[in-house]
């Protein structure tokens, strides 16, 4: 009986102690009715960065080569809209989680894939969103990113392929 008793009054002090808040998180947000149409030739693109030496990572880790240009277009977006940030997602490098990994399949060591911002200088994190630009409707939008390899320590040569997932936010 003391050992039910006990167990009781132990019971009752976690339940009370898990159920004290310490704060409030509000969660707030809007669903659109319409959105612009990410043009087809965004939606599934390749980009070649091409056969890079492991000699262009003289600069050891952080140093970057193969700078590669690619856009998203937006099409035929409401006037409700009138800005957009971008989201790119995928499996982060075990170094470097602002960078993508390699494909799993892959060879090469020590380097992986990092998102730029038009200016191809301002780094895109992995799974943050992109600075926000600026939609005009009944045009086509075109929002340009760079993508680089980066070197997370000494490079060793082979296959470098990388994939990311992307959303556009709408505001």
């Amino acid at each position: 009986m003391k050992k039910i008793l006990f167990c009781s009054i132990l019971s009752l002090a976690l339940i009370q102690t898990t159920q004290a808040a310490d704060g409030v998180i509000n969660f707030t947000g809007n669903i659109t009715g319409s959105a612009c149409v990410v043009d087809t030739s965004s939606v599934a693109q390749s980009v070649n960065l091409g056969t890079v030496s492991r000699n262009a990572f003289s600069g050891g880790s952080g140093a970057t080569a193969a700078a590669k240009r690619f856009n998203i277009v937006l099409r035929s977006c409401p006037e409700s809209i009138s800005s957009a940030t971008v989201r790119f997602d995928g499996n982060t490098n075990a170094v470097n989680s602002s960078i993508l990994a390699l494909d799993s399949t892959q060879t090469a060591t020590n380097v992986g894939v990092a998102l730029y911002e038009q200016d191809g200088l301002t780094l895109i994190p992995v799974g943050n969103d992109s600075a926000s630009v600026a939609l005009q409707e009944d045009v086509d939008n075109t929002l340009t990113y760079f993508a680089k390899y980066m070197a997370t320590g000494a490079v060793g040569a082979g296959t470098a392929n990388s994939s990311t997932a992307f959303s556009v936010i709408y505001q």
